[in-house]
């Protein structure tokens, strides 16, 4: 019996396009029509679509966005009822015994309406819990039949609905975006044949190899059990206890303190499937494989100071951007990269591809590209999309295929698990937004929130009608999943394998791929959290481990919190069993460094525009003028909004008040003519500089704008403003010449220039 059910009475069948198909893809932009329909098919008015609250999207259909038509709530005037239907006369006011008498219990609308509120609330993710998501598609660039039956890696150009949730890890739905945290990139693929859910991170690596540690790993990193300290932050005793007392957790560590820990935007972090997976073709042939996305945006990141201000500033920083971005029609892009390792190569590395503290580096395995990610449509109910969506790394299509990953096998369980009680019981994939394209068919029944009514028999086999075939015997037509055929021996062990004992050497690896910059960061960033440990014996033992990945950052972060520097020796091969295959040879990775990661152009960059009461208005229009079209959100900043009168009696209009802004908002400032004497006496306008100076944002000035930056300059301890990185300036009065803006842009594009100082 199909689990899909129809469409509401009086509603026509959905569904009518190719499953995978984009029903109606729309203009590039996310722009429908002048006339602001759909076709002859909308048959919703104007503002029905308004108020759904995902302005401008509607022209991105697909698919997935079609089936959720039988589950929307058609805005518009009415009559207020019920749950059960019953239009109510009066929704401001109790049923009372007179006008200032007791309420009365028989009020069914007081009650039903109070219950309903008392009751809206589902327990969050243990981990993961705050995030933000959206609607989009996924299309491959050429067929993947040699390696894999999936079908939704078979025809180019063909697109598939997805939903992608970013998330942080350790901190609850109320904490702040910019915490240093792993990120989550879980993606689910509504495919012709069943859903399959990518659960990644924006790490290739975790911090435990077996998942019975995992519960281990969250409760120390959770806030501490006495006073709930601290809220969405690794920085105390009971996490860097635990990684003190689990060397491989160090490799991850590296990570967690480098500043992909801080990224600038979901839209510009990577996203990896952290294990390695198997593909299947059609011939049964397994291919091993590591999943990639690659934002086109480029891997940026915030750095430490710039994170916490912006936490304080707008804690829906990263959740905000996406959403703004979408809904500007500046769709973010991930291309899917594959790393494939014939079978027959499954040892022929210095690690264990089963090993997830471990990657596989680049110049060993090149990233193949197969496709291309767009997120297209934003959520149109925060809780029943992205709050309801419920992701499980076992949700697999034919094609793919698991292997002996200790920490994947756990989460194969653990996933399906948590939802049963987060989302009160098992009929979880029923809600719209989980119910796949494909449809559903078998004998379970009754639970929680069942919402279909299944007739017959509800058990196989059976003789007397209703009874779902399975597909097994010979061969299998397509879209049926079989498992992969591995043959494993072995006696029942609680015992890992010596492949798995290597904890430092890619820690190493990761650290010597950092630029000068970056290790100085990642220093800082072990200074910081074990500075907030408050047992010695714990910084003392972290820093021991640090030794055996580098001796001169051990001591370095040893000298900044107060404790023994370790001998130079001590790591040498101290704690480490060496794993029985040949060395890589590989001391660095470049492919690791963000340093080789940026992205081209200025896409969504935010440039602020510092401007004050006798403005050169000109430029201020030529800084829309000349960096909008690049693709820059360009916003003029001023003391007060409205109008701001010029140099030359014109005026230009403010897009927001400086006092409701930071410089952290922004990716760069730009310091125009007219003003400068005013606006250094303005101190908020002096920190903005500052702030922007010391995070090493790009920054432009013309004329008196120039002295403004000679004074940010001077307050953040640097010399030589005309000669710092990443600063374009035009002392004299009048208009730039023609390679002003072009130059400007040329350091936009570079994102931060980390070597300011």
């Amino acid at each position: 019996m199909t689990n899909n059910p129809g469409p509401p009475e009086g509603r026509p069948q959905e569904h009518t396009a190719p499953v995978t198909e984009t029903v109606n893809p729309g203009p590039p932009q996310g722009r429908g029509p002048a006339d602001g329909t759909h076709g002859p098919d909308d048959r919703e008015n104007r503002e029905n679509r308004e108020n759904r609250g995902n302005r401008g999207n509607r022209a991105n259909r697909d698919s997935k966005d079609a089936a959720l038509d039988a589950f929307r709530v058609p805005a518009g005037e009415g009559a207020v009822t019920t749950d059960q239907g019953v239009r109510v006369d009066d929704t401001d006011n109790s049923l009372h015994v007179g006008e200032r008498g007791p309420t009365l219990l028989e009020d069914f609308h007081l009650r039903e309406k109070l219950t309903r509120f008392d009751h809206e609330r589902i327990p969050e993710r243990v981990v993961h819990a705050r995030g933000a998501g959206a609607y989009g598609y996924f299309e491959p660039y050429e067929s993947l039949a040699e390696y894999t039956c999936a079908d939704f890696l078979q025809d180019p150009g063909r697109r598939t609905p997805v939903f992608v949730r970013f998330s942080t890890v350790q901190g609850p739905r109320g904490s702040a975006d910019t915490v240093r945290d792993v990120r989550g990139f879980a993606t689910k693929f509504y495919t012709r044949h069943g859903n399959y859910d990518l659960v990644g991170n924006n790490m290739p690596v975790f911090f435990i190899q077996d998942a019975v540690k995992f519960p281990d790993f969250v409760h120390a990193v959770k806030p501490e059990p006495p006073n709930e300290i601290p809220t969405g932050a690794s920085a105390h005793d009971t996490f860097w206890d635990f990684c003190s007392l689990q060397p491989e957790s160090t490799h991850m560590l590296m990570w967690v303190m480098s500043d992909r820990a801080i990224p600038r935007s979901f839209r510009m972090m990577q996203g990896f499937g952290v294990h390695t997976f198997r593909l299947v073709n059609a011939e049964g042939r397994g291919t091993f494989v590591k999943f990639h996305w690659k934002p086109r945006l480029g891997v940026c990141s915030q750095v430490w100071d710039e994170a916490q201000l912006t936490a304080g500033r707008d804690p829906d920083f990263h959740r905000r951007d996406l959403w703004e971005a979408i809904e500007a029609g500046a769709y973010p892009e991930w291309e899917l990269g594959l790393q494939l390792i014939p079978e027959e190569d499954e040892f022929a590395f210095p690690f264990d591809l089963l090993d997830p503290t471990k990657l596989v580096p680049e110049e060993l395995v090149p990233v193949r590209p197969v496709g291309r990610m767009v997120l297209n449509r934003n959520p149109e109910n925060f809780f029943a999309e992205t709050e309801q969506i419920a992701f499980h790394t076992a949700n697999v299509v034919p094609g793919i295929d698991f292997t002996n990953d200790p920490l994947l096998q756990g989460r194969n369980f653990s996933y399906l698990d948590t939802q049963l009680i987060r989302l009160g019981g098992p009929n979880f994939s029923q809600l719209p937004v989980n119910r796949p394209i494909a449809e559903v068919r078998n004998n379970q029944r009754d639970g929680y929130g069942q919402q279909l009514i299944h007739p017959g028999p509800s058990y196989a086999p059976n003789s007397v009608g209703g009874c779902p075939a399975a597909m097994g015997g010979g061969r299998l037509p397509e879209g049926v999943f079989e498992h992969y055929q591995e043959r494993v021996d072995g006696r029942a062990v609680r015992r890992r394998s010596p492949s798995f004992a290597d904890h430092y050497s890619q820690a190493a690896l990761f650290w010597h791929s950092m630029a000068a910059w970056e290790q100085e960061h990642i220093t800082a960033a072990f200074a910081f959290e074990l500075g907030k440990v408050g047992e010695q014996a714990v910084r003392q033992r972290m820093v021991d481990n640090l030794v055996h990945v580098d001796p001169a950052l051990a001591a370095e972060v040893a000298r900044r919190i107060g404790v023994a520097e370790p001998a130079p020796d001590q790591g040498q091969d101290q704690g480490r069993e060496q794993a029985p295959q040949q060395e890589s040879g590989l001391r660095a990775s470049p492919a690791l460094s963000l340093e080789n990661l940026r992205g081209e152009g200025v896409a969504t960059r935010r440039v602020a525009v510092l401007a004050g009461p006798g403005v050169v208005t000109a430029q201020v229009r030529a800084a829309h003028a000349q960096l909008a079209p690049a693709g820059a959100v360009v916003e003029t900043l001023a003391a007060r909004g409205g109008q701001l009168p010029g140099a030359d009696g014109e005026s230009v209009p403010v897009d927001r008040p400086l006092p409701t802004m930071a410089s952290v908002l922004y990716d760069a400032v730009l310091l125009p003519d007219g003003a400068g004497e005013a606006l250094r006496a303005d101190p908020d306008v002096l920190r903005f500089v500052t702030e922007a100076l010391r995070h090493g944002k790009p920054l432009a000035a013309l004329g008196s704008g120039t002295e403004l930056l000679r004074s940010a300059a001077t307050a953040a301890g640097m010399k030589e403003h005309a000669r710092l990185p990443g600063v374009l300036l035009h002392a004299s009065d009048g208009e730039p010449d023609e390679s002003f803006w072009p130059g400007f842009l040329a350091l936009i594009a570079n994102h931060r220039y980390p070597d300011r100082g």
